[in-house]
């Protein structure tokens, strides 16, 4: 075992402590204080295998997902033949698997270091062949947390093969495993307690859909139905099943072209050259399928190879072994889109079932011939098991495999070792900008597409203006304010002669018979809440925009007396609020004071000592109303709308809150007083709303409490939720609609997208960022805030 040193660097003198920290490769926080250690013990890149590459990305996945959480140090497994040089300074330790010695001083080194406090393994049976009973020994001798993740599971063992699985099965404090199948082995043939067992898929990257047609012309492959398989090479991919199957496919479909994308395994070349790719040119020679097929020879890119993925019509996988639990190659081709034809190894079978993907057996390539030919016949099919497929693998993102590893590591490090922060993703404007037109900002979206058949709504446009002057607000980009322009516009065009707001717009610039159906109070007064936060920046923004808003309001103001649902109100109430910041008029405290009034009312008639509230139901947007109550009392002073507002809110967040999480008012059904409340179905919007209000309520209160909640209701979209999956993509910098009992979905419609981006920026300056104070301070009281308010 050797451990990575700058030789000469410890009689070096240091500044700090921070430098002399560093200098001993242990990380800090921005406080001085030392990080966690999470040791990796796996191959690692410049090594070119699977599992190399499996780590780096969940490592990555890890750091980009949390912040001043841990610090991830790698261990790299080699051999006498395979050694590397490494440049990722996160390689900590290089473990020889032929040399038992460097067992021993690997398990000397882990149990010395204080700081260290848990192993994650990658295991794979190949990796210690050599020297197995050092191996078992090196697991027993090391005294820390060991998580060992297994690559392999295999079903059936004999009793000697047995016996050394069970030796990693007893030893290790936790096992992650990939698919559903393996966990049933490990139980079944190897007698583990099911509660050790956590399934955590293969990771996946989040990708934009829809841009085939486009890498196609970019790649030279315009007109071209593309076949795909990738991976190192070696015989075991039995690629000469799908080279035997194509001249059946190509006589039907003569434009076909079969990528075989990925360079010969470095260790199949160490050991027998390129003998299995030299056979298989021979077969595509045999066959005449030079025009037909083409290698890609390299160790491909990731951004190339989710290039090559996305603009592959069908993939196909043709492993010949049985017992190959799961394949990464596999994943990605799924989650970027990739209707599959695959061998039965366990992994397929488990997700192409229901219409995800067809299964052939192994090396039955006339059998393959007729999936694919199928498949490229049914447009529609291809279709249905794209659109399943998406479904059914979103949840492997890789985010999404970050806080699962990340929650069985804190579960099984020592109580109070690991404390996870959530990092905030980098703003992201991509979607917003691609869901708008030159009209407005388009409704709804298939996946991460704009559906433009969908149209329009004053709503979205109204939030989108919202979220993208608040954006400006903060990072004066010029550019923001040609889609701000672009949404006050559309409000203009919804606004009426008689100053009514009209709704729904369709993709002809038509008013919808929508607008006759539905009460159109909410739209009205999300459009007051917009205009009026636009007036506020008057200072920084255009004259001829902040006139232009100043206009509408002035011409709808009048109608608004009217109004007595309570969210229009309360929206209303957000825009007077804001209008009022940078044009003091007596008129608007007018207004506030009839709005807060009717709203008291309404809360006095209904609350009682178990149900503080304005209704006899919790709907959607609740937070919105003890909100605006809030500014009411920020405007007037009055006593009574402030404590209204904090009775209201108070109940509110504990209908919404645990300790731990939020789970917002299902919109599967609301909930009413006196019933039980429907679990699931959960909608970002009302996420949100809610942490625009707690940011209201802390600027008032001055609560720690209330800070807590934003930052653990912020995290809902991060992955802090009930199924552990992230809601918003940084892929595409959208926002999926829905969290599900079992799923989310994946559409990133308007109001979703807007939603996060308003939480994201109202939540900026207090945590997920290791510099800023609020951060800091918001640490440190974490504990002391979920028990009781203190002050920050």
């Amino acid at each position: 075992m050797k451990t990575r040193k700058t030789a000469g660097k410890k009689f070096q003198p240091y500044n700090n402590l921070i430098e002399q920290l560093s200098a001993q490769n242990i990380t800090v926080t921005p406080n001085g204080e030392k990080l966690p250690e999470i040791l990796v013990i796996t191959t690692f890149p410049p090594r070119q295998c699977g599992i190399a590459t499996y780590s780096q990305d969940l490592i990555k996945a890890l750091n980009d997902h949390y912040v001043d959480s841990f610090s991830i140090k790698i261990c790299a497994l080699e051999t006498n033949k395979e050694q590397h040089t490494y440049t990722d300074p996160d390689v900590k330790y290089i473990l020889n698997t032929s040399e038992p010695e460097s067992y021993k001083q690997l398990a000397r080194a882990i149990n010395e270091d204080e700081n260290l406090k848990i192993v994650l393994m990658q295991h794979e049976f190949g990796l210690v062949h050599e020297t197995v009973k050092d191996f078992n020994t090196f697991i027993d001798e090391v005294q820390k947390p060991l998580a060992v993740v297994f690559h392999t599971v295999l079903p059936n063992p004999n009793e000697e093969f047995k016996a050394n699985v069970q030796h990693i099965l007893n030893r290790a404090d936790s096992l992650i495993v990939m698919t559903h199948n393996a966990a049933d082995i490990l139980v079944r043939d190897y007698i583990v307690n099911r509660d050790k067992i956590a399934v955590i898929a293969h990771g996946t990257h989040l990708v934009k859909h829809g841009q085939g047609p486009e890498l196609k012309r970019k790649y030279g492959f315009e007109g071209r139905t593309i076949l795909s398989t990738f991976g190192l090479l070696s015989s075991g991919k039995s690629i000469e099943t799908t080279l035997d199957a194509l001249p059946n496919i190509v006589d039907k479909n003569p434009n076909v072209l079969f990528l075989i994308i990925g360079k010969t395994h470095p260790t199949v070349v160490l050991n027998e050259g390129e003998v299995y790719r030299e056979s298989l040119i021979q077969k595509i020679e045999e066959h005449g399928l030079q025009n037909n097929v083409q290698f890609i020879n390299k160790y491909v890119a990731l951004d190339e190879l989710l290039d090559y993925l996305q603009l592959t019509d069908i993939y196909v996988f043709s492993s010949k072994d049985p017992n190959q639990a799961v394949s990464g190659t596999f994943s990605y081709a799924l989650s970027c889109g990739c209707p599959i034809v695959s061998t039965p190894i366990p992994h397929a079978v488990e997700v192409l079932a229901g219409e995800t993907g067809f299964t052939f057996d192994f090396g039955n390539s006339e059998q393959l011939a007729d999936r694919i030919n199928t498949l490229l016949f049914d447009p529609i099919l291809r279709e249905k098991m794209v659109l399943n497929g998406l479904h059914k693998i979103v949840h492997t993102a890789w985010e999404n495999s970050a806080v699962a590893h990340a929650k069985v590591l804190q579960k099984n490090a020592a109580p109070g070792a690991i404390k996870l922060e959530y990092r905030n993703p980098q703003v992201n404007l991509d979607h917003i900008k691609a869901m708008t037109t030159d009209f407005g900002f388009v409704q709804f979206a298939k996946l991460n597409m704009p559906d433009l058949a969908s149209g329009y709504t004053i709503d979205d446009n109204a939030r989108a203006m919202i979220a993208m002057c608040q954006h400006y607000k903060k990072y004066r980009n010029t550019d923001d304010l040609k889609y701000i322009g672009i949404y006050l516009n559309y409000i203009g065009y919804c606004q009426m002669a008689d100053g009514r707001f009209l709704n729904y717009v369709d993709v002809n610039k038509n008013y919808t018979t929508q607008n006759h159906n539905e009460n159109l109070e909410d739209a009205s007064g999300r459009a007051m809440w917009a205009l009026g936060y636009l007036i506020s920046l008057a200072p920084i923004l255009p004259a001829e925009m902040v006139e232009s808003a100043e206009a509408m309001f002035q011409k709808t103001l009048g109608l608004t007396k009217d109004i007595y649902s309570t969210r229009a109100m309360a929206f209303v109430i957000k825009g007077l609020y804001y209008y009022n910041r940078q044009n003091k008029d007596k008129d608007v405290l007018i207004y506030i004071k009839m709005f807060a009034d009717r709203m008291v009312q309404m809360y006095r008639h209904e609350a009682d000592e178990e149900w503080k509230w304005f209704e006899g139901y919790l709907t959607y947007a609740n937070s919105v109303l003890p909100e605006a109550l809030l500014l009411c009392h920020a405007m007037t002073g009055n006593e009574t709308y402030r404590d209204v507002a904090k009775a209201s809110f108070d109940f509110l967040l504990s209908n919404i809150f645990d300790e731990n999480s939020i789970k917002v008012v299902s919109n599967r059904g609301w909930h009413v007083r006196g019933s039980e409340k429907e679990r699931y179905g959960e909608q970002p919007i009302d996420v949100a709303y809610t942490i625009l209000a707690l940011r209201k309520f802390h600027d008032i209160f001055k609560s720690a409490e209330y800070l807590n909640k934003m930052e653990v209701a912020f995290n809902w979209f991060l992955g802090n939720n009930h199924l552990q999956h992230v809601i918003y993509n940084p892929c595409t910098g959208g926002c999926f609609d829905g969290l599900e009992e079992h799923s989310v979905n994946l559409n990133q419609g308007a109001e979703s997208t807007v939603s996060y981006l308003m939480a994201r920026l109202t939540i900026t300056k207090y945590f997920g960022n290791p510099n800023n104070v609020y951060f800091r301070k918001l640490r440190a009281a974490k504990v002391s805030a979920l028990r009781a308010p203190q002050d920050i």
